[in-house]
């Protein structure tokens, strides 16, 4: 007969003697179901030990045993969800239930005993907001009550194989700091300890996983796991398309009913072909995954470059990337935007902020990107963060997008409602805003701490100037009454006018590609661009205005017949550029070069121009 286990975060173990064809939800007369009153959003476990009659004809349950139960909601939505090897004769189905009330599932297998099985079981409500998801075009959610979710990340790629109390003493720390993601590498360092030569998993291994995603959800944490380092790391590991597939809906199959997000790889640029082969492994993720949590990759400088390839739902970027290409790319894709590596090379404290507030201008959230476990859990970057977390937490965050009527500072706003400004280097400040009256708060990113000013501000164009130039601060103008009602209410409806009707949806702009309305043209570039020698290039402005004054660049270049997607070449008005490797694979090549000038009011303009790769 095979067996049916259930276990869920540490509760009592129950077992049930099934017959082969029995219904799974019966079992033995006044057994109870599995999954029955599972929690909704909490996993629970169905468990199939191989007859020992099929032992014999399938000896290797990781390749050759096929496994997955649909899962039917009381609203009629189904799930279907992979099984996995465990070790052993033992298959497990995990399965997170998003609805309370009663669900209907059914077995498909190429095991007789299993197939066709059917059973249900009723969920228990649930105080849990759900699963992280993509919302208003460059923002976060919950997936039940269409609760905000205010992404605040840190890095510790070593998660999955440091020791165990310095994982908890991170995780620990972490959680009281208030981030709400932990970013890490799912099989190591060392993958091979993941997944030794031979192919199969190391069981034991991932059972560990298991357990350290489970504290990170239970401590209020999701999981950014990162598949590998480079896309080669995962061409070594699987070699073969189906030994690729196999791996991830094994992962799927294990995480996918946690709280997760799936990010790729590392750094996908340096390798040749390596977003072909993210593009299958997404394609695979999206598959596999009933509950589509975000997916994207990292990256050394922008992931934006995979997105036409329809498996990612938003953009990160790495320590390559500086405030123009975020700010650029974030008026370009309709999909949030995560900086991953917010502090990266361990800069000063001032550095620090000024990295994190400029990202969060540009509309990204933050990930923290200096790791190194206990002894670095309460370094001065994260304090930033915990104030980052507070002061945002108080604000319409979901609704925030980069604001360019300011001089003196860079702004996120929600018109008509509120005004961050972040003034990195104090002195005067303009801001032009929707005609009303303000409170006038001013907060020092260092310390959290807040000073409101006395009076109140009522007009259409603030102009004043930090309490003092010692730091940097942040202006907050906000209408009255808007804080108490954000403690009221975090959902998705502060769009409305105060007369109750719908405000227009945020729509990206439309980029200038007419070369008469162009305010720049392209001064200097060679024709031949090379990988090893540095070429000078410059942009001239020919259309002086207010706006043209302040202007960010983004040049950028695709060997478009490769399929390796475009790739950063720069940043500035002028210097020196070299291609980086890995944009094609064979020289020469054609290029496509983009340059992209955002003026101070945020408008994008672009010009192309032909180039050749060469060695």
């Amino acid at each position: 007969a095979g067996r049916l286990h259930w276990s869920f975060m540490g509760m009592r173990l129950a077992v049930l003697v099934l017959a082969p064809l029995g219904l799974l939800a019966q079992g033995p007369p006044g057994a109870a179901s599995p999954c029955d009153h599972t929690a909704a959003y909490s996993p629970c476990e169905l468990v199939f030990d191989l007859p020992a009659n099929d032992a014999a004809a399938h000896p290797d349950l990781y390749a050759g045993v096929e496994l997955r139960i649909e899962f039917r909601s009381p609203h009629q939505h189904t799930y279907a969800m992979p099984g996995y090897w465990d070790g052993g004769r033992r298959m497990v189905v995990r399965f997170s239930p998003v609805e309370a009330g009663e669900w209907n599932y059914r077995v498909a297998s190429n095991i007789a005993a299993w197939n066709g099985q059917e059973g249900s079981f009723t969920a228990a409500a649930s105080k849990a907001p759900g699963f992280v998801r993509p919302a208003e075009v460059h923002h976060w959610a919950y997936t039940e009550r269409n609760l905000a979710h205010l992404w605040m990340g840190a890095t510790e790629m070593r998660f999955a194989t440091m020791d165990e109390a310095a994982f908890r003493a991170v995780a620990d720390a972490r959680a009281a700091q208030k981030f709400n993601h932990l970013r890490g590498l799912a099989l190591g360092e060392a993958p091979e300890d993941a997944y030794p030569a031979g192919g199969l998993p190391n069981v034991a291994y991932f059972q560990r996983l298991d357990q350290r995603i489970r504290y990170l959800n239970q401590a209020g944490m999701v999981a950014d796991l990162v598949l590998a380092s480079r896309p080669s790391v995962l061409a070594r590991l699987f070699p073969g398309r189906e030994d690729r597939r196999r791996f991830v809906r094994y992962m799927a199959a294990r995480y996918a009913a946690m709280n997760v997000t799936w990010q790729g790889v590392g750094e996908f640029e340096g390798d040749v072909d390596g977003r072909a082969l993210l593009k299958e492994v997404g394609g695979v993720l999206k598959e596999s995954d009933p509950y589509q949590h975000p997916r994207t990759s990292g990256a050394r400088v922008t992931s934006a470059p995979l997105l036409d390839d329809g498996w990612m739902d938003f953009a990160a970027y790495g320590p390559g990337a500086d405030g123009s290409v975020g700010a650029i790319e974030h008026q370009l894709y309709a999909v949030p935007c995560v900086n991953l590596d917010v502090g990266y090379g361990n800069p000063d404290a001032d550095g620090f902020r000024h990295r994190l507030w400029n990202a969060t201008m540009d509309g990204q959230y933050p990930t923290y990107a200096n790791p190194g476990g206990a002894p670095n859990a309460d370094a001065p970057g994260t304090r930033a963060m915990t104030a980052w977390f507070d002061f945002m937490s108080a604000t319409r965050h979901w609704e925030l997008e980069p604001y360019f009527d300011v001089d003196g500072g860079r702004a996120v706003a929600l018109e008509d409602s509120e005004y961050i400004v972040y003034v990195e280097k104090p002195g005067p400040l303009e801001v032009q805003v929707e005609k009303h009256s303000y409170d006038v708060f001013w907060m020092n990113p260092a310390t959290g701490d807040t000073v409101k000013d006395k009076k109140s501000f009522s007009g259409d164009h603030f102009t004043g100037a930090p309490p003092d130039k010692s730091h940097d601060w942040v202006l907050h103008l906000v209408r009255p009454g808007r804080l108490a009602s954000l403690a009221r209410d975090y959902r998705f409806e502060s769009r409305d006018s105060e007369e109750g009707s719908r405000a227009l949806p945020i729509v990206l702009q439309e980029v200038e590609i007419s070369p008469e309305k162009v305010p720049f043209e392209i001064e200097q570039l060679p024709s031949d661009l090379s990988l090893t020698v540095p070429a000078p290039y410059s942009v001239k402005i020919v259309k002086q205005t207010r706006a043209t004054r302040s202007m960010m660049w983004l040049w950028s270049a695709e060997a478009t017949s490769e399929g390796q997607g475009y790739r950063v070449l720069a940043t500035a008005q002028s210097g020196r550029l070299r291609p980086p490797a890995g944009m094609a694979k064979a020289l020469p090549a054609t290029l496509l070069l983009r340059l992209y000038g955002m003026n101070g009011n945020g408008k994008v303009y672009l010009l192309t121009k032909g180039c050749q790769l060469t060695p």
